[in-house]
């Protein structure tokens, strides 16, 4: 699907289709071309239209700066993560953008909630954005402040567990440990998305085009330097958090070997004088004496309960 944004004066036209291109008089009133999941006859077609090769997406997908941004003589093309978070995991899904002059060409494969909200600020006040470049900015200011509200919620998360660990730890050991390796890898993912993004502007900052319009680059990066400080601290705290929950972890084990020591040291006496009344020895002086078994028994619970009196005086209980 294609989607065509004409700009003329202060009024913006929407057109559907690569067909609808050939019936525009002047191109230059054409601002951005959103493709999204183009087909390869689609992909063909603008490209013959406006004199230009797309990557492939495998080719966009690449990590090395020279695949993430690449500025030629009449274009720059750039790929950015954006964070995909659904209910099953998160992931981070590139989104191409091509400048030409004051066209943006912006190529995706999946339907983006930055793209939709503002697709709604354009519809609302064309004038604010005069070209592709402007379009291009305020969409990845829109994938910032987004990524600031994943980090934000992340590390309300982060602390609703390490409430949990503190004060509702219920053996739940699964669980939370499952919970932290989830936040663990939606915080590198995120760092990985603002860290492409930095590298990203850094180099548009760096350019020589639309020079008169950079105002707005420091302050994102500055706010994405921000927001990779923050997942720096979010990792410390999952760290320091996996520490305290193995520790406390461990006590829990010990508490647990601690009863089962008192209870072997509680029948270890009872059970050796048991087994010495259990020998078959003709001479045992309480053998045939009438009151033999109860003296025997008796003698078996005071040894039992001797070991938990001297636990309990000594604190260990």
């Amino acid at each position: 699907m294609i989607n065509c944004y004409i700009k003329k004066g202060n009024k913006l036209f929407v057109v559907e289709g690569v067909d609808s291109l050939d019936n525009i008089e002047n191109k230059n009133d054409v601002i951005w071309i959103d493709m999204l999941l183009p087909t390869l006859d689609e992909v063909k077609a603008i490209e013959n239209l406006f004199d230009m090769k797309f990557s492939t997406k495998q080719e966009s997908e690449e990590i090395e700066l020279s695949s993430r941004y690449r500025e030629e003589k009449n274009k720059i093309e750039i790929n950015s993560y954006f964070l995909v978070d659904d209910a099953k995991s998160a992931y981070n899904e590139t989104v191409s953008f091509i400048l030409l002059g004051s066209l943006l060409i912006s190529v995706r494969y999946k339907k983006l909630e930055s793209f939709n909200i503002f697709i709604e600020k354009l519809m609302l006040l064309p004038r604010e954005f005069k070209n592709g470049y402007s379009i291009f900015c305020k969409i990845i200011d829109i994938r910032i402040d987004a990524d600031a509200d994943t980090i934000e919620n992340l590390s309300k998360e982060i602390t609703k567990i390490r409430k949990h660990v503190f004060t509702d730890y219920s053996n739940d050991d699964q669980e939370i440990l499952e919970k932290i390796s989830t936040f663990e890898d939606l915080n590198m993912i995120i760092r990985e998305n603002l860290t492409d993004k930095q590298r990203i502007l850094t180099s548009l900052l760096k350019s020589q085009k639309f020079t008169d319009e950079k105002n707005d680059l420091p302050i994102m990066l500055k706010d994405i330097k921000s927001l990779i400080d923050h997942t720096n601290f979010n990792f410390e705290r999952l760290d320091y958090l996996q520490n305290i929950f193995i520790g406390i972890l461990s006590i829990e084990q010990n508490k647990v070997m601690k009863i089962f020591t008192i209870v072997n040291v509680m029948f270890l006496p009872p059970t050796l004088i048991a087994s010495i009344y259990g020998m078959n020895f003709d001479f045992i002086p309480e053998l045939h004496w009438e009151y033999g078994y109860a003296f025997s028994i008796t003698f078996m619970i005071i040894a039992a309960i001797t070991p938990i009196v001297i636990f309990k005086k000594k604190g260990w209980i």
